[in-house]
Parts: C-alpha cells; sequence; structure tokens
C-alpha cells in the first residue's frame, strides 16, 4: 500500500467528518440533525476541494481511501467522548 504525507488540516477534516457522522447517527433531535448534516456538507466541501488532491493525479482515488482508512478511528472517537 502506497504512504500519503496528507496535510494536518485535511486529516483534521476528515476525522470531524466522522465525528459528526457518528452524531447524526445517534441525533434525535430535529434541530440538531439539520446542524449535523450542514456540517457534514461544510467538510465534504473543503476535504473534496482541498488543494492536496492536486499534487495525486491518477491516484488520487487511492489516496482518498487511504485518507478515511487512516482517519477511520471509531475506538479512539468513543473513548474521547
Amino acid at each position: 500500500m502506497t504512504s500519503y504525507a496528507f496535510p494536518d488540516d485535511l486529516l483534521e477534516a476528515q476525522r470531524d467528518w466522522y465525528a459528526a457522522y457518528r452524531q447524526l447517527a445517534q441525533e434525535e433531535n430535529p434541530s440538531r440533525t439539520t446542524v449535523l448534516r450542514r456540517t457534514l456538507q461544510r467538510l465534504s466541501v473543503r476535504i473534496t476541494t482541498h488543494p492536496y488532491w492536486a499534487t495525486v493525479p491518477g491516484r488520487a482515488p487511492a489516496a482518498r481511501m487511504a485518507l478515511k482508512q487512516q482517519t477511520w478511528e471509531p475506538a479512539a472517537e468513543e473513548a474521547r467522548q
């Protein structure tokens, strides 16, 4: 597997996306779900339009999956809550 040097702000945005997604899955308050969905939309735009992706032409799909795998830490996230 190829190693990618993701910028810290991109890693943070992806971690924040996962955290918001987990919160949305557990939320029952309709007004709070709206806020979380908007947060997910903003983070999605930040992640997909990050300048880093221009540096990996042709390998962007693999890099995107590597970013997701690197930041998917459900056990660590739950331990922080």
